[in-house]
């Protein structure tokens, strides 16, 4: 199966050279599911000749925000809104999880709440999961057809479900200890309010459900519209 990763955005360099640019990451965090991934860095104007070009889609994140006057975002949408026509299963993360909202219909704001920065826990209606996360924005105003289907009391609308198609998280599931805090060392000072980013630090060691939420993620993708 060939999923294709729609970039929206860059590591800082200190993480191009440990970890690999986010594709790297997705690939990394899906490894052993039987995938094929193909990378088209939307956020550098690269975008696949259509919906059809891959059997399903991972939206990334970013730094940039969804309501930004940015040229790749326009036709970004459009692309989104294809392939929700197609049918094709379709998972965004933290800003790919905003974009998507924006697209079909939702809003995305700088949330007042602050920033939400390292090991978060999230209510899944059955069970519970521990992940990682690096986010100001939020989507406040739910697209016609979604539903929430996780959440936490710093963030309402952390994971939606359109259909059976398209599920979109706000935390980072590829995020691991090494990701946070290089994000919290070389692109958090001056933005993220200190206190933040030293809690975030403090949780480095402490576990996270990576494996269960790349199982969960794997098992959307694969399942048939």
């Amino acid at each position: 199966m060939k999923i294709g990763i729609l970039q929206t955005g860059h590591a800082p360099d200190v993480l191009l050279e440990q970890t690999g640019d986010y594709d790297v990451m997705f690939a990394q965090l899906l490894g052993g599911h039987g995938f094929e991934f193909e990378t088209y860095n939307v956020v550098d104007m690269e975008f696949p000749a259509n919906a059809e070009t891959c059997d399903g889609w991972i939206v990334t994140g970013s730094k940039h925000g969804a309501y930004e006057d940015l040229a790749f975002i326009p036709p970004l949408e459009d692309l989104i809104r294809n392939v929700a026509d197609t049918k094709r299963p379709m998972v965004g993360i933290c800003f790919g999880h905003q974009i998507i909202a924006q697209a079909m219909g939702g809003k995305v704001v700088k949330f007042d709440g602050g920033w939400i920065v390292g090991r978060q826990t999230y209510d899944f209606g059955n069970e519970t999961r521990v992940i990682n996360a690096w986010h100001q924005d939020q989507v406040v105003e739910l697209p016609p057809g979604a539903r929430v289907v996780g959440s936490n009391d710093a963030c309402e609308n952390a994971a939606l479900l359109y259909g059976n198609h398209i599920w979109t998280i706000q935390p980072h599931p590829e995020f691991n200890a090494t990701v946070v805090d290089a994000l919290a060392t070389h692109r958090g000072p001056g933005v993220v309010p200190d206190a933040v980013l030293d809690a975030a630090r403090a949780d480095l060691s402490k576990p996270v459900h990576q494996s269960a939420v790349a199982a969960d993620m794997a098992a959307f993708l694969k399942q048939e519209s």
